[in-house]
């Protein structure tokens, strides 16, 4: 039988400490073209959209916001802004703009001018084709610990309209009944905090 070496040895501890080291640093902190929920605490709703469009303001794809946890319409991935870089598996930076595509339907998160039906906030839609769209959909990651933790409660504001983005309280009727409306706020506050959900 032969006994691995010293070196041998020390090479696969090494290897395995690092592979550990990697895995928690990267489950720390939100990372780029990672597919996640986004979790309003103060509402407990996640952010969701679905193939319903608006019916007034931009008429575009509505976005709102749910209680369930295990709704497939609710995972979004965090994608560059265009014309930037940002590596898969590479942590999201505090200050950072990226863009968040809703993985069932392929559309943007977006921001505009147009008023939201509910709250009269601005409204937030879910805008483009596969992924391509314009700078309404690129949102600056607003946090306090250098990059992203997924412990941490951050804001998302929009670059176009500098407001953030928001879940008001208000709760629509038919037909996406019970959901909650998800807008754009001019000032930050309690209730356009988020934080990353299920993966």
């Amino acid at each position: 039988m032969v006994m691995p070496s010293v070196t041998s040895l020390s090479l696969l501890l090494f290897s395995a400490f690092t592979l550990t080291e990697t895995e928690q640093f990267h489950y720390k902190y939100v990372t780029c073209g990672s597919t996640l929920k986004l979790l309003n605490p103060y509402h407990k709703v996640r952010l969701h959209s679905h193939d319903i469009k608006y019916g007034s303001g931009s008429g575009q794809q509505s976005v709102t916001a749910v209680e369930s946890s295990d709704d497939h319409n609710s995972y979004w991935q965090i994608r560059p802004k265009p014309g930037t870089s940002c590596f898969r598996g590479v942590p999201v930076k505090c200050d950072q703009t990226i863009q968040l595509m809703h993985v069932a339907t392929r559309r943007n998160l977006h921001g505009h001018h147009f008023r939201s039906p509910l709250s009269n906030n601005l409204e937030v839609s879910a805008f483009g084709e596969d992924g391509v769209g314009d700078a309404g959909d690129d949102w600056t990651v607003i946090c306090k610990t250098g990059n992203w933790s997924r412990e941490e409660r951050i804001r998302l504001k929009n670059v176009v309209t500098g407001s953030y983005l928001h879940v008001n309280g208000d709760v629509y009727g038919r037909p996406i009944q019970g959901q909650r409306e998800v807008s754009a706020h001019d000032h930050p506050n309690e209730k356009n905090y988020w934080q990353a959900g299920e993966e």
